[in-house]
């Protein structure tokens, strides 16, 4: 890849030292402390005047360039770790129990933190470069909370850009394309209640185990029936509590799950459905179900100015021959979404090949490669050096 910048592939060592570290000590949502001190730290050290506190622990870098320009951009990494207890066996591994940098923030975090580190020392580009390091991206928004406490406020960007690594694509490859790249991420929880009694004798209560057989056979139907199929919808039941003994029906059942959609009307067609459903099936088995639904990511969708910058500063990183400009949507989620709503920009996904053994993104086996963290930050770079020349 004969777009690397040689000053970056210079700061690998440091990066994969950086990287190993946030990976042997990973913080979940909102608790990213010791991850934001780290983080502030080296910013500092780099000459970054930061910001701290926007979500708790997020922090913003502000680079101010060397040559009179109004422009102004952001580049976001997100900082949190997984609740998942790792089984790599890695002499960097977790030293967290039940945590573990099992999606690549780690990573992540080193690629902006090497690119940081090289515009801070050669601020030769117009206008100003904010670095975002934000918390809590899985599952409790905060890219949410950062846009709602100010950031756009504070320190106004034109545009404002993210990555993720992507096991599973070659090495060197980048791709994205316009509009929907991520979907929107909801979480349901429905309640069966009705009157328990003896396994033996049935006849004599209602069946709430039955019924939500039933009813998740029912919300199947959903994207299968309800839905046009030249549009999109997952809805997954992956929890079913219920019940504490052999003999006796529960009185009460409680499912929950995720639903995941691209576009508002869809999401709003689900919803109503599964709120249908569950009355309805509900009460043909003599119970009653409720339905608490949740809207928690909207669908990141990218602009499409900023993605064609993207994808032609990608393309000088790596070769117009690895980037696809195209690339097939995904049904996971990305807070990324929320700072696409308040500005335009683009999110792309970074090739980190097949996986430390075939493990992809939240495995207990994963580990973030650290062949692509050259390329990503020299991705950062000549993004900067593109739309702030």
């Amino acid at each position: 890849m004969s777009g690397l910048l040689p000053q970056i592939a210079s700061l690998t060592e440091d990066m994969k030292g950086w990287r190993r570290h946030l990976h042997a000590h990973p913080e979940t949502a909102f608790e990213e402390h010791n991850t934001a001190d780290f983080v502030a730290d080296l910013l500092t050290g780099f000459g970054v005047e930061i910001h701290r506190g926007l979500a708790g622990t997020g922090i913003v870098g502000v680079i101010p360039g060397n040559k009179p320009g109004n422009r102004s951009i952001g580049l976001r990494a997100d900082m949190d770790a997984l609740h998942i207890h790792e089984e790599t066996n890695l002499p960097h591994a977790s030293t967290e129990p039940g945590k573990m940098h099992a999606c690549g923030h780690d990573g992540h975090m080193a690629m902006l933190l090497g690119a940081t580190k090289h515009l801070a020392a050669n601020r030769d580009f117009a206008g100003t470069l904010h670095v975002i390091f934000q918390p809590a991206e899985e599952n409790e928004g905060g890219g949410r909370v950062m846009v709602e406490q100010g950031l756009f406020d504070q320190f106004p960007m034109e545009a404002v850009y993210g990555m993720h690594n992507w096991p599973g694509l070659d090495v060197g490859r980048i791709e994205s394309r316009v509009g929907p790249l991520m979907a929107g991420y909801d979480i349901f929880e429905i309640t069966l209640r009705g009157r328990g009694g003896h396994a033996a004798m049935p006849h004599l209560g209602t069946d709430q185990v039955l019924a939500s057989a039933h009813l998740i056979s029912a919300l199947q139907s959903i994207p299968s029936r309800s839905l046009n199929p030249l549009e999109s919808a997952v809805v997954s039941v992956t929890q079913i509590h219920g019940g504490d003994t052999w003999n006796v029906i529960p009185s009460e059942v409680v499912l929950r799950g995720t639903v995941r959609t691209f576009e508002t009307p869809v999401q709003d067609m689900v919803e109503a459905r599964m709120t249908e459903l569950t009355e309805t099936v509900a009460k043909a088995f003599g119970a009653v179900g409720t339905l608490r639904y949740e809207r928690r990511y909207p669908a990141t969708v990218n602009s499409a100015e900023e993605t064609a910058i993207a994808l032609r500063v990608a393309a000088s990183v790596v070769g117009e021959e690895r980037v696809n400009a195209d690339c097939q949507p995904t049904m996971g989620a990305e807070d990324f979404a929320y700072m696409l709503q308040a500005r335009p920009g683009c999110y792309v996904r970074l090739g980190a090949g097949p996986g430390l053994g075939g493990c992809m993104l939240h495995n207990p086996g994963f580990d973030f490669n650290d062949e692509i963290l050259a390329v990503g930050a020299s991705y950062w770079v000549r993004l900067v050096e593109d739309q702030l020349a």
